[in-house]
């Protein structure tokens, strides 16, 4: 397994799968172990995947200083990572969480980043919001799913700000294109993937500054691919779209019938627009 020092001396781990061009690829959770990622759905036929666990999480070493786990203090070790691949520019990956790290990347080494693509991205770090409608009329797409009914009315509560216990377990479905064992087994793995000190502190005061992040991704000058899952209530289709219109060179594709996790509802169709995306060509 390889590995390099961060600036701050940490040691962290990265893996390799596939052959081809580069990708680097970070993990949302936030703070999950990447082996989640996989090769996503298949990027490794045509790309070599580089998946960087974060300080803290799969093999990457805890550091000395916690408060280094904020999404902003993070970003050198992208810039570490690219050293160490040898890279003059990075295509660069962000799914949910590591999306925030990704963008804040790019805004910091404009120059760095040949094609950046965010996959469910959250939004913290650009100040754009979802509204409750937004999550309902998503997952009102599902209505004819046998679970819909009580994970529909824990959503209800939980937008309207008055979850209870249970209900962020009982939502669980509306994250997967199938609500099925495999989803199952992916979700039960997650609770022992991601460093939940590291995730609290992720977001923490300070990690991110909206307004200057968006002033500088105004001018970022390579092409940029937000993909959307069409039933996922974490991003919202609408709001990606919004997100894509951020870049000069945006582009927003929504792929039908997956979750928040496209990769593992439907790796083909998703794997298709990477590439073509990665590929530089354009959308039908």
């Amino acid at each position: 397994m390889p590995s390099f020092t961060a600036p701050d001396g940490t040691t962290l781990a990265y893996h390799l799968t596939g052959d081809g061009p580069p990708l680097v690829c970070l993990p949302g959770g936030p703070m999950q172990d990447s082996v989640y990622l996989g090769d996503l759905g298949g990027l490794g036929a045509r790309r070599t995947v580089v998946r960087l666990d974060l300080r803290g999480t799969g093999r990457s070493a805890v550091p000395r200083d916690v408060g280094s786990y904020r999404c902003d203090r993070q970003v050198d070790d992208v810039e570490a990572l690219r050293e160490e691949l040898g890279l003059e520019r990075l295509d660069l990956v962000g799914h949910s969480g590591g999306a925030n790290l990704a963008v804040l990347y790019a805004a910091r080494h404009l120059d760095r980043v040949g094609r950046l693509a965010l996959v469910t991205p959250s939004v913290f770090a650009v100040g754009l919001g979802a509204t409750a409608e937004d999550r309902l009329e998503t997952a009102r797409l599902r209505r004819g799913e046998s679970w819909f009914a009580p994970a529909f009315a824990s959503l209800e509560a939980i937008t309207a700000g008055r979850a209870a216990d249970g209900d962020w377990d009982a939502v669980a479905p509306f994250w997967y294109g199938r609500w099925d064992d495999e989803a199952r087994a992916f979700r039960a793995a997650e609770e022992h993937q991601r460093n939940a000190e590291a995730a609290a502190r992720y977001a923490s005061d300070g990690a991110f500054e909206p307004d200057a992040t968006r002033a500088a991704l105004a001018a970022f000058p390579s092409p940029v691919l937000v993909l959307a899952g069409e039933y996922d209530v974490a991003a919202p289709a609408r709001v990606m779209k919004e997100y894509a219109a951020l870049f000069p060179k945006g582009e927003a594709v929504v792929q039908s019938g997956v979750g928040h996790f496209p990769w593992l509802d439907d790796p083909g169709p998703f794997a298709a627009a990477l590439l073509a995306f990665l590929d530089g060509v354009s959308s039908p």
